[in-house]
């Protein structure tokens, strides 16, 4: 567990410190500055309320918008049951984790006018590991509704956390029912997470990449800086600055005039992952920083407004693109692995296989590696492309961002054991011929070699799969 501290201040979260609190247990503090933001919000909606009408607090929601409530009747708990209706398997406890603190920032960012309370009970429960029952359908990118109702219930004691254990109650006022669960948090808590695997595995993905091409005996001039310089997209440079980088000092001897895609087109195809993930987590770092809500509780102008802040199609969309750049560079990070398993490129037996026997070497990887970009090609179909008419027709349209989250999600995983296949290949091959790299790629070549098994004969490799997979993060500050 990790013991340091983060101090929330509804401003400068990013999907770093997310992980952080959601993955590894940072301690969770509110700034005395965000709580009185937040009492200021609860103080000025309590105010309008009294002289007009306010979406949610003195209205019925949805196309109720045109009830009127009672403010102090029980409108706000009947919410809160009928809206936590979720449906599926669970949320794991890290994505219900970053929601948590996402839903924290936002609430201390000041515009949704809830009760300042909920700040302290919101740092109890991430900070005691609490984690509420979150069914994974129930949002599409306008609102996580059923999962921040089951919260509330699970905040205000008629529902117990996860594991039975009982969590602090707090005496939520029904008006402040819809300021708490109108937020995309868990949509992008799990879009933090994402962004923030992204960002390493994208990274690992160019020593890897070294790895392979010293492997093979390529050339490093599809990464000249006179090439990106006449072709200047920012992934693009980035990787092939990359690429000379990790390539510095290598005894590099190319046994061909040009090399395949796989390593001649790497900076072309590996940029625009690059970019789009920079572009994604951007994206994301405004959201869970920004006071997203619906009514929006200006407290300078002493009003409210009723706007569309809730829809999240920039986020949905950057992820969308995000998986199809994922699907082309890991199609090259099998391209790669296609020329470790041949002769001509590697000076080894057919899928580094032990000299004198007719074995199968490392044959399986590429099946595995196929297997994964399968899926990698199945996720990738926009969820932007899809909508929804609801609510009687006056919520009519959604970007399924929640979708967009989800999918990116089971994507990287799949990416990774991609990633996994090439490393173990591109290190049995230099064991294989005996090659230690003597610049930056022996730190990545090291720490692959101390956990990876040396045994070359026909043996499972699962567990070099699995390994590989779980270093990835590390290789990536070898970039």
């Amino acid at each position: 567990m990790n013991h340091t501290s983060v101090e929330i201040t509804g401003e400068g979260l990013t999907c770093e410190v997310v992980g952080k609190v959601a993955r590894d247990g940072a301690f969770v503090t509110v700034s005395p500055r965000s709580v009185e933001r937040a009492r200021q919000a609860w103080e000025t909606v309590r105010e309008v309320a009294e002289r007009r009408p306010v979406y949610g607090r003195t209205t019925g929601v949805g196309a109720n918008r045109d009830v009127s409530i009672d403010a102090d009747d029980a409108h706000g708990l009947r919410l809160l049951r009928s809206h936590a209706g979720g449906a599926g398997p669970l949320l794991s406890a890290e994505i219900v984790r970053a929601m948590l603190v996402v839903r924290l920032n936002q609430i201390a960012a000041g515009g949704s006018g809830v009760t300042p309370d909920v700040l302290g009970a919101l740092t109890d429960v991430i900070n005691r590991w609490l984690v509420p029952a979150i069914p994974v359908y129930g949002a599409i990118g306008t609102g996580d509704l059923t999962a921040l109702a089951s919260t509330a219930l699970c905040l205000i004691g008629e529902r117990p956390w996860q594991g039975g254990a009982a969590g602090p109650y707090l005496g939520l006022r029904p008006s402040d029912a819809l300021a708490f669960i109108s937020s995309n948090a868990a949509t992008l808590g799990e879009s933090a997470l994402a962004c923030h695997d992204l960002n390493l595995l994208f990274r690992a993905a160019i020593p890897v990449a070294g790895l392979s091409l010293l492997a093979t005996r390529g050339s490093s001039e599809p990464y000249a800086a006179p090439v990106h310089d006449a072709c200047p997209h920012p992934g693009q440079r980035r990787v092939g600055a990359a690429m000379r980088d990790v390539l510095a000092h290598e005894d590099l001897e190319p046994v061909r005039v040009q090399d395949p895609y796989g390593y001649r087109a790497f900076p072309q195809v590996h940029g625009p992952a690059l970019d789009a993930a920079e572009r994604a987590e951007t994206i994301v770092t405004i959201e869970i920083n920004a006071a997203a809500e619906n009514p929006l509780v200006d407290v300078d102008g002493a009003t409210v407004w009723h706007n569309g802040n809730f829809h999240t199609a920039y986020v949905g969309l950057a992820l969308d693109a995000v998986r199809a750049a994922m699907f082309q560079t890991a199609a090259l990070s099998a391209a790669r692995l296609g020329t470790l398993v041949e002769p001509a490129f590697t000076g080894l037996p057919a899928f580094q296989a032990a000299p004198g026997e007719p074995g199968s070497g490392i044959m399986i990887l590429e099946y595995v590696a196929h297997s994964a970009i399968a899926d990698i090609r199945r996720l990738a179909t926009p969820a932007a492309l899809g909508s929804a008419v609801l609510s009687r027709g006056v919520e009519e349209h959604a970007g399924f961002s929640t979708q967009a989250a989800r999918a990116t999600t089971d994507a990287i995983t799949a990416y990774r054991i991609t990633m996994a296949c090439e490393l173990v290949a591109a290190v049995r091959a230099l064991r294989m011929q005996g090659r230690v790299p003597r610049g930056p790629l022996r730190v990545a070549y090291e720490q692959a070699a101390d956990v990876l098994d040396p045994r070359i004969e026909d043996r499972p490799l699962d567990a070099d799969i699995s390994m590989a997979a779980e270093i990835l993060p590390g290789i990536a500050d070898a970039s």
